[in-house]
């Protein structure tokens, strides 16, 4: 190790770089744009993924929708065609009885007219829980969520979308507090929320207690749909076809009836989009390194145009006492340091370019790619595995260079 400290062999190093400029400036460009490429797909890659987790941080993602439809099957008497009812209680039934349940939620829509003094306009409304917050998280911009007490007491209360505030009151009127009449019953705003790019389930402009949606809409013990959350260490599709199947069995169905209860899982979709962010990972892993593969080879083919142009150099060096260890090191030392200026090239390039993706891309609530960055866990890994094929492949040239007789390369034209 002590020729890493000899100033002759960096003297030689330099010379050797010197020497072929046009060559050396190629073989650099060529491994810098390996490393670039890995840098900024793999960058894109987590700024993709870091939006993705974003848009769907106010979800439950492990989450299945359940709603009753008509049977397609006879079963037990019953014709087929009936309409399938779900009852308050069969959430408490499904909470109980399947295995890996953290929560059920049970929701009623319906359309509603909505008018305050001389403006109205037609909005969806739905009956909820607090639970529903855990759920889907309100993105309030004013006020509350409806609490226990307004389910306890059936308070005439709503929390109302931006969208039913900018087209009820004016600009920069408050809301909270003051009423509107849904269907002629006047109810008092709570809260106002920003409406989610991502609906997980019907959009619903205004909420109101569930008890008070039961109570005016005369629902009685009927919902019309059911949210059902697992916990994190469960599969949400096991759930939901234990849920289904107890539904079924409650409610006299053939247990091979796919029509009559109707589902949405988000759960399974939002496992396709992380597997497909996983295979982007790996697609990016496989290109950038296959490029980087490709510029260190071309670093070994440079180094072998140089041994064979300083066969008669080399020749004399061992002439006058040089050994073979001193000459293929000599030889590997060259490709390490030309893949490592070109490593350190790629890796700040490959900055710049992520911090412009992140300027124009990565700002505001809609941003694409959000902090597109790379770890520098990632950028050592990368610097290590380049290090390594630029020694492997130094090798080739370097037995090359000690395989030739010092009288043979003395006598080379």
């Amino acid at each position: 190790m002590r020729f890493l400290f000899d100033r002759d062999t960096w003297q030689e190093l330099y010379d050797s770089i010197r020497k072929n400029k046009l060559r050396t400036l190629v073989t650099i460009f060529g491994v810098g744009f390996g490393i670039f490429l890995l840098v900024v797909l793999l960058g894109s890659a987590r700024g993709m993924e870091n939006s993705f987790n974003r848009l769907f941080s106010d979800f439950a993602t492990n989450t299945v929708f359940i709603w009753g439809q008509r049977t397609n099957k006879p079963f037990k008497g019953f014709q087929e065609g009936r309409r399938v009812p779900i009852y308050l209680e069969d959430t408490e039934r499904i909470e109980k009885n399947v295995e890996g349940v953290e929560f059920v939620v049970p929701r009623n829509q319906r359309m509603a007219q909505v008018t305050r003094n001389f403006l109205s306009g037609n909005f969806s409304l739905a009956g909820d829980y607090p639970m529903l917050d855990e759920v889907e998280k309100k993105k309030l911009i004013n006020g509350r969520f409806i609490n226990s007490n307004d389910i306890e007491n059936k308070k005439k209360v709503t929390v109302i979308s931006e969208d039913v505030y900018k087209q009820l009151f004016e600009k920069d009127e408050k809301a909270i507090g003051k009423y509107v009449v849904i269907n002629n019953i006047n109810f008092m705003v709570i809260g106002v929320f920003k409406v989610s790019n991502i609906n997980m389930g019907p959009p619903i402009n205004m909420h109101i207690p569930f008890t008070t949606f039961q109570q005016i809409y005369n629902q009685g013990r009927n919902i019309g749909w059911m949210v059902v959350t697992a916990k994190p260490e469960y599969d949400i599709v096991q759930i939901e076809q234990d849920s289904k199947l107890l539904l079924k069995n409650v409610h006299h169905i053939h247990p091979d009836d796919r029509r009559a209860y109707g589902s949405a899982n988000a759960g399974k979709e939002f496992g396709k989009v992380t597997g497909f962010l996983t295979g982007m990972q790996f697609l990016t892993w496989f290109v950038g390194i296959a490029t980087l593969i490709a510029g260190v080879f071309a670093i070994g083919n440079i180094l072998l145009i140089t041994v064979r142009e300083r066969t008669k150099e080399i020749g004399l060096r061992r002439a006058i006492g040089a050994t073979p260890f001193e000459i293929k090191s000599q030889i590997i030392l060259e490709a390490i340091v030309l893949c490592l200026i070109a490593s350190l090239i790629g890796i700040i390039f490959g900055g710049y370019v992520l911090m412009f993706i992140n300027q124009f891309y990565g700002q505001g609530e809609d941003a694409t790619l959000v902090n597109p960055s790379v770890s520098l866990g990632v950028v050592f890994l990368a610097l290590i595995i380049l290090v390594v094929l630029g020694t492997f492949i130094g090798m080739i040239p370097a037995f090359k260079a000690t395989s030739v007789k010092p009288i043979d390369a003395l006598r080379e034209e």
